[in-house]
């Protein structure tokens, strides 16, 4: 499985790197960059919360 995040879709709102911050930080461009792909379930989590869908885990 992987875990992607789709740069044009993040608005950079933190929530993912909140839940998991083992797997996404927020970047220089204020977006979300995954960092790990370590832990799946935290990531399915965040990719359910995330408000424009930018998250995607397969």
């Amino acid at each position: 499985m992987t875990i992607k995040v789709n740069q044009d879709a993040c608005v950079g709102c933190g929530l993912c790197a909140n839940m998991c911050s083992d797997v996404f930080k927020i970047n220089n461009d204020n977006k979300s960059e995954v960092i790990s792909q370590d832990n799946m379930a935290c990531a399915k989590q965040a990719a359910e919360s995330c408000p424009v869908a930018a998250i995607t885990v397969e």
